[in-house]
């Protein structure tokens, strides 16, 4: 059985056995965090979709409007010509064949990986490497793109990407702890939005099952979904 700590014994008796208002729910995490760094706030979906089926996968982005409060290593696989546009957009690490050797190598020093249409072929053969860490370029996460500028100003404003694992559930960061309620709310009605939105083709009857939140060190508080709607 999982040790729990004190501390989290004793947040977990703030929270009763019900589902919460959203408003109530962010407001009871941010009174009950005591922890010596900025906590994160998360989303956790439980959706009826199995991922195994075609029309049942969920895979998407969207942009937080009020930004993730962490800033993430881009990284950007272009042609020489174009190198200077994706420094001028801020891009963390650029390269090309030299990059994708390196990365082929086993050294990923980013979170994201960015690349055009021209350049995927010689992505190829970093699957192995970039697929089983998510960090692979994809026309669904529009990290494959022909608008070098627009894609890494929206990634370094907020833009994430998530998907549902392999038992249907989604787990998102939304904001953190020092955040005001109001932009938290903001951001937690965008990645609701965008579940809602994105919806899978197969799904059959009710989508959402359960959704809570939670921050790094805190058990989930439950929502009731009409206050998100």
């Amino acid at each position: 059985m999982k040790k729990r700590s004190r501390r989290y014994k004793q947040i977990k008796e703030v929270f009763l056995d019900q589902k919460y208002s959203v408003n109530k729910a962010i407001e009871i995490l941010k009174k009950n965090t005591s922890s010596n760094f900025n906590e994160s706030l998360e989303a956790h979906a439980s959706l009826n979709i199995d991922p195994k089926y075609a029309d049942q996968q969920l895979r998407s982005t969207l942009i937080l409007p009020e930004g993730t409060g962490q800033s993430k290593r881009i990284a950007v696989i272009v042609d020489n010509d174009e190198r200077e546009q994706a420094t001028n957009a801020g891009a963390d690490v650029i390269g090309s064949e030299d990059l994708i050797e390196t990365i082929s190598k086993g050294s990923i020093e980013f979170e994201i990986l960015i690349t055009t249409p021209k350049m995927m072929p010689k992505l190829a053969k970093l699957g192995k490497v970039l697929g089983p860490k998510g960090l692979m370029p994809s026309p669904k996460t529009g990290t494959i793109t022909m608008n070098l500028k627009e894609t890494i100003e929206e990634f370094k404003k907020g833009k994430i990407e998530y998907r549902a694992d392999k038992n249907g559930n989604v787990h998102i960061m939304f904001g953190k702890v020092q955040f005001s309620i109001e932009s938290l709310l903001t951001n937690l009605k965008s990645v609701f939005n965008s579940i809602e939105k994105n919806r899978p083709p197969g799904v059959k009857g009710r989508y959402i099952k359960s959704f809570s939140i939670c921050t790094t060190m805190s058990p989930s508080v439950l929502l009731d979904l009409e206050t998100l709607r």
